[in-house]
């Protein structure tokens, strides 16, 4: 009896589990677009040459994601993609992220930042969500960025 009980406790532990444990909470304030940049980043074109050397980024403004998206370059086969929309805010004007150097900040009052090679909030940013991040990959010299 005390098997039967132990095998029946143990499947339903396992069959209570998420498939994925790593999905984060969905974030009430972003919506969540699709979107695909194909084949738009080149970097044998001139205004994507920098994506071919580390600590560089490229803003694809209002074209892609919600108020565009920043992609960053960190040197190998690091490339991580961001939403230029503070993930911290309803959607609204001061809510887009300007980016300096490797932090992204918004214009609203409270001034909320984030760093954008790691898409974390900086020290003082209140709220629960980093940048919301986008799918990357990198074929040749095309670096897609995309949303499903």
């Amino acid at each position: 009896m005390k098997y039967l009980f132990l095998f029946v406790f143990a499947s339903l532990l396992i069959t209570s589990c998420s498939k994925n444990d790593d999905d984060q909470r969905q974030n009430e304030f972003l919506p969540n677009y699709g979107f695909d940049t194909g084949s738009l980043i080149n970097t044998n074109l001139p205004q994507y040459s920098d994506m071919e050397f580390p600590n560089n980024y490229v803003l694809l403004n209002n074209t892609y994601g919600i108020n565009g998206v920043v992609v960053f370059y960190a040197g190998g086969n690091n490339y991580n993609a961001f939403e230029l929309s503070d993930p911290n805010h309803v959607i609204r004007d001061c809510s887009k992220l300007t980016v300096t150097g490797v932090i992204a900040t918004c214009g609203c009052s409270d001034a909320n930042s984030y760093d954008i090679l790691t898409g974390q909030p900086q020290e003082g940013t209140p709220g629960p969500y980093g940048l919301k991040r986008y799918y990357v990959e990198k074929t040749g010299n095309i670096i897609r960025v995309y949303n499903n």
